[in-house]
């Protein structure tokens, strides 16, 4: 049922002259989720996320915000109430402290004393940016500018938040406390839709995953599924000496391995495994019985960027 839905849509269609950028998209993100939208460039991520911000209206199809339908044409002022957004190139006002920055928003807001005051400390806090609400934005780094654009997002307390690559070109430190605001955002409720592509930093983040080709939404499922359903288990064999010719040897009498390829370190292979953790260990010992030196024995499964680079070859052929 969409009133149940944060987030959904039907036949959602966008198109620029004969360019169809989004085609007949179907979405049902639920409250709560933190939902992660990932794609190769052009693939419609950032149209789509437009059309859910009221930036874009669609060519065709409806979309539903907290069960309420978004009117095309229309102001749809009390639905955006409901809407935080953070586009990838949002401009700051350097001139500005970080305090009166926030506030000049609270204000278009209609947020009124103490709550404006009180909302300001509570952001950031959030934000880890209370030791500079005094300082000029143009002295802020990379990553305490975004977690500002990131405050401003949520000054009203949206119960949808849209986020169309919030780390891009951020450094390891600044992404993980970026990580960090938005698990807070996800244990208070908020409903999180994130476009990425860190695809580990969605793997850690994300309920649920969609993944755009051509406009087109290939997948939309949750994580825990899109492994079950999608990821390959593999092997991680590393020997200490040259053994390879034993080493192969082994591997072509196990009916599990399906191939194998040299990974850049030295001595070290990936090894295509259909079998189970015992059929694995089964293969260990086999491969010590026949004298490999081993120094590392990993059975492993495919991650999120590695199950998308599989559905874009599959796609691609």
């Amino acid at each position: 049922m969409t009133v149940d839905l944060a987030i959904a849509t039907y036949g959602l269609t966008k198109q620029f002259d004969r360019q169809i950028a989004v085609n007949d998209v179907e979405l049902a993100i639920r409250p709560g989720e933190v939902y992660g939208l990932i794609g190769p460039n052009g693939a419609g991520k950032t149209t789509l996320i437009r059309m859910l911000a009221t930036i874009e209206e669609p060519s065709a199809g409806e979309i539903y915000l907290a069960g309420e339908r978004l009117r095309p044409g229309r102001d749809n002022r009390r639905l955006k109430q409901h809407l935080g957004y953070l586009p990838d190139d949002y401009p700051l006002y350097d001139d500005l402290t970080v305090w009166d920055y926030l506030d000049y928003f609270a204000r278009l807001y209609r947020l009124r004393s103490p709550q404006r005051q009180r909302r300001l400390h509570e952001v950031l806090d959030l934000v880890q940016l209370s030791s500079k609400r005094y300082s000029n934005i143009a002295t802020l780094s990379r990553g305490m500018k975004q977690r500002l654009s990131l405050a401003r997002t949520i000054l009203h307390e949206p119960i949808v938040l849209l986020l169309d690559e919030p780390v891009s070109g951020l450094d390891p430190l600044a992404r993980q406390q970026f990580r960090q605001i938005i698990k807070v955002l996800k244990e208070a409720g908020m409903t999180v839709l994130i476009s990425s592509h860190v695809l580990s930093d969605l793997a850690e983040l994300c309920t649920t995953i969609g993944i755009m080709e051509l406009g087109c939404l290939v997948e939309s499922a949750p994580l825990p599924e899109l492994y079950a359903r999608l990821a390959r288990p593999y092997l991680v064999i590393g020997t200490l000496a040259a053994d390879n010719a034993i080493l192969e040897s082994e591997l072509r009498r196990c009916p599990q391995v399906q191939g194998w390829e040299a990974l850049s370190e030295a001595q070290t292979w990936r090894v295509a495994f259909d079998g189970t953790e015992a059929e694995a260990s089964a293969l260990l010992q086999a491969l010590v019985q026949a004298g490999v030196a081993m120094v590392q024995f990993r059975y492993e499964r495919d991650d999120l960027e590695q199950i998308f680079l599989s559905l874009g070859h599959q796609q691609a052929s």
